[in-house]
């Protein structure tokens, strides 16, 4: 086989296929919390085009295949936030999460507006914690958002970031 993954931009011809991966993906956290009502399986097609418009999404693809995406928006206050990011369940366990964190998070240190990063994910998603305290986040509040899921959002500031990607850039 010998394909490498790629990560780019998301178009929005890659809407339908990130919307399919997207609800693979939601499955085990359904099952975890006993509510296949969350937002990442009741997200429509439309819904996901004008969330990429507005924003800025990543897919990583095995050929021609979206084998991985995450997607984020930049507010007024200078928060970048991160959002959605999925992994096909046969490429978990690899970097894949990681590189597409990085990459977005990349992005968004490039615009001056960014000042932190903030994502959320649930209580009991230990896999997903691990990896966002691993690149620096830390949590700063919880949220019930259902009768067995908490919210929890964690956060770490852009100033170090933008640094390494300036650091970087000089030693090229």
């Amino acid at each position: 086989m010998g394909m490498s993954v790629t990560i780019s931009a998301a178009s929005a011809q890659d809407a339908e296929q990130i919307l399919k991966l997207q609800y693979l993906c939601y499955q085990n956290e359904a099952e975890l919390y006993g509510d296949y009502t969350i937002e990442p399986l009741t997200q429509t097609l439309d819904d996901l085009r004008a969330e990429l418009a507005q924003g800025h999404g990543l897919v990583a693809r095995l050929g021609d295949e979206v084998v991985a995406s995450v997607r984020g928006s930049i507010d007024a206050t200078g928060t970048a936030r991160i959002a959605k990011l999925i992994v096909h369940p046969r490429m978990r366990r690899h970097g894949l999460g990681g590189r597409l964190l990085d990459a977005i998070e990349t992005h968004f240190a490039g615009q001056p507006a960014a000042q932190r990063f903030q994502l959320f994910t649930g209580h009991r998603s230990e896999g997903n914690l691990r990896l966002y305290r691993s690149r620096g986040y830390a949590p700063v509040s919880t949220e019930q958002a259902g009768p067995r899921l908490r919210l929890v959002t964690l956060e770490k500031e852009a100033a170090t970031e933008a640094a390494a990607v300036g650091a970087y850039v000089a030693s090229a």
